[in-house]
């Protein structure tokens, strides 16, 4: 995941020392670069960003004030040569403050502070909905088939394409996906990939023998890939250690 980033500041020298540093920082992709808050404004309306590195004390509009016209998932590193605006810079949420002179040391750390933050808010997102998931939509023939996530009891890769078995059905669903598509899009606490070609239901899982698993009468052995996962699945269910 790269970081979408614009450069905002009113000093031609230091918007090109930010530049060097943003496109030797390999999780940082410059968008933009401008001389006023104003000449970014229409751009950002257009296309939104995800950091801003913003001078505080500028002419016509502050950095403080364009802080507060933002939307609230564009997040803001302060860059200023003023250290007394640091106060103000965290009342606004800004994530970091640089105070010019900076090296690329002091940049990096700002950075990866940022890094760190979208991955944490992008990670609690997929939780979040991952954990919620009830069902799926599918696409079957010409229909979009909506799926109990209930109800299943393992799902089966077949090159580009996926058998869904399901409880009480003797024929699986067949739809064009693949295994890798399908797993980001499953709640992790219900299912688990334990095969190239299968991901199971934890909740259906009848019998465990050796390294297969028994699901609906159905042998499904578990490959040395996924081996460890599945294990600590067990373990952390297990009542007999």
């Amino acid at each position: 995941m790269k970081i979408t980033c614009v450069i905002i500041d009113d000093e031609p020298m230091a918007v090109n020392l930010v530049k060097s540093y943003v496109n030797k920082t390999p999780f940082l992709n410059l968008k933009g670069a401008f001389n006023s808050a104003i000449a970014a404004m229409d751009f950002l309306q257009n296309e939104p960003v995800d950091l801003l590195f913003l001078d505080i004390q500028m002419p016509d509009l502050t950095g403080l004030e364009f802080s507060k016209m933002i939307p609230k998932q564009t997040r803001i590193i302060f860059t200023t040569a003023f250290d007394q605006y640091a106060l103000d810079g965290f009342k606004v949420e800004a994530l970091d403050y640089l105070l010019k002179p900076f090296d690329y040391s002091e940049f990096l750390i700002a950075a990866t502070k940022a890094n760190e933050w979208f991955k944490l808010v992008k990670n609690k997102k997929e939780t979040t909905l991952n954990t919620n998931k009830e069902f799926l939509f599918v696409k079957s023939g010409y229909k979009q088939l909506r799926i109990k996530l209930n109800d299943v009891l393992y799902f089966e890769g077949l090159k580009d394409y996926i058998k869904i078995w399901l409880k009480n059905e003797p024929k699986p669903i067949l739809t064009l996906m693949s295994l890798k598509t399908l797993q980001e899009e499953l709640p992790e606490s219900d299912f688990l990939r334990v095969h190239r070609s299968f991901i199971v239901s934890l909740n259906n899982i009848e019998e465990i023998e050796r390294s297969q698993i028994i699901i609906n009468k159905q042998r499904i052995t578990i490959s040395d890939q996924y081996k460890e996962k599945f294990l600590e699945f067990v373990n952390k269910n297990s009542f007999n250690n």
